[in-house]
């Protein structure tokens, strides 16, 4: 906890028990753990201040907290923290009977939604002009970028994919995603180019061991996502222009869908493709007008 000596009985007893909660219960991190509770220390000091009862929260109080906080220079991100622990807080005091009913507290700040950052179409053609290097690394990093951003695949189901989980009669590949859960996913056009291209030029000169991952590492070994985001930035880097910023695999997967809705794609067949389990999720890419089309290779700018 915070360098704050708390003496107040009630209080120290209801966070030691938050505490716990959070550990136990929720299963958070030590670090998040002690991140809360050292918030909490400084909003009883704040609550000592102005003669609060530092249990009963209340929306008026917490917002004055919060001002206080913003006054001193504290970064945006750091409110918001303070904000999201009250809520904790609160919903706890009531789970653990400590007060009789959730607190109104609407007037504390939400965070800002932010829309994901996102590459050009012209930052990514000249990331994968960066790859062509005449060497199998090199044909082997172009078909990685080409399917994280042609598919929309997260780093750790690029990684994952086996040989045999590429259909190229149909043109469709099987990712598994969150919780083990399987989903088809096109590739086409440029994409299945490069990745055909790859299997069948470079990777037998990087399979040593007869793995069977699609993706292989110079020693032979599977593709690890720190070696996606590595090869990346370097990529990103030779392709000069590009903010290191921009240069993690994520946003290869933030590309995809906003440049697929812009073309016109509906938000529930992007939703199938990215493996979103709640339309909840893609809508934060709908920051484009979008009309409604059903092909895939239609719509993507390497679908040609």
């Amino acid at each position: 906890m915070a360098q704050i000596e708390i003496d107040d009985p009630r209080f120290e007893a209801a966070v030691k028990r938050f505490g716990d909660y959070l550990l136990l219960e929720r299963g958070c991190s030590q670090n998040t753990v002690k991140s809360y509770l050292s918030d909490l220390a400084q909003w009883y000091a704040f609550a000592g201040e102005k003669g609060f009862d530092p249990v009963l929260l209340d929306a008026d109080k917490i917002a004055r907290f919060l001002l206080a906080q913003t006054a001193k220079g504290k970064a945006k991100s750091t409110v918001h923290r303070h904000a999201a622990v009250f809520r904790s807080f609160a919903k706890f005091l009531v789970y653990d009977g400590e007060t009789a009913q959730m607190p109104q507290l609407d007037p504390i700040p939400a965070r800002d939604k932010q829309l994901p950052q996102v590459l050009s179409e012209e930052e990514i053609q000249r990331i994968l002009n960066a790859c062509e290097d005449g060497t199998d690394i090199g044909a082997r990093d172009r078909a990685m970028i080409e399917l994280a951003y042609g598919a929309g695949l997260r780093a750790s189901e690029l990684c994952a994919l086996q040989l045999r989980d590429l259909d190229p009669s149909s043109g469709f590949l099987y990712a598994k995603g969150k919780g083990g859960k399987e989903r088809s996913v096109p590739y086409v056009g440029g994409v299945r180019k490069a990745v055909e291209a790859y299997i069948g030029n470079q990777r037998k000169n990087l399979d040593k061991h007869g793995a069977p991952w699609l993706f292989l590492s110079k020693t032979g070994r599977k593709m690890q996502r720190e070696m996606l985001w590595v090869l990346l930035r370097k990529r990103g880097l030779q392709a000069g222009g590009i903010s290191t910023k921009r240069l993690h695999p994520h946003i290869l997967r933030h590309s995809f869908a906003t440049h697929l809705l812009r073309g016109g794609m509906d938000q529930r067949t992007l939703q199938e493709i990215l493996g979103h389990s709640s339309i909840m999720t893609t809508e934060k890419y709908t920051h484009f007008q979008q009309e409604m089309r059903d092909v895939y290779d239609k719509f993507h700018p390497r679908g040609d």
